[in-house]
């Protein structure tokens, strides 16, 4: 079983339009894991492959979505950050 841990990282940024950049970026991450899971579930709906290349498609659905959670959760920090820090 896995514990909940805090991860604190400290990211010098030099200006605003750095600070828009890795927001962006993060943003542009998280469309692309998000557009991935829905492909992979579309064929995985659609029954394309063998059994095992759906278990597959569904493992990597399964982490598409993980990484897209821990995007948002990303994102939520650096808003949260940028907010406290002006």
């Amino acid at each position: 079983m896995s514990t909940r841990r805090v991860l604190r990282l400290d990211v010098p940024i030099e200006s605003d339009d750095e600070l828009a950049a890795l927001e962006g970026a993060l943003i542009a991450a998280r469309a692309t894991e998000r557009s991935q899971a829905r492909r992979r579930s579309d064929r995985l709906s659609f029954g394309y492959g063998t059994d095992a290349a759906r278990a597959t498609m569904n493992d990597e659905i399964d982490q598409a979505q993980r990484r897209v959670t821990l995007l948002d959760r990303l994102l939520k920090a650096l808003d949260d950050a940028s907010a406290t820090d002006h």
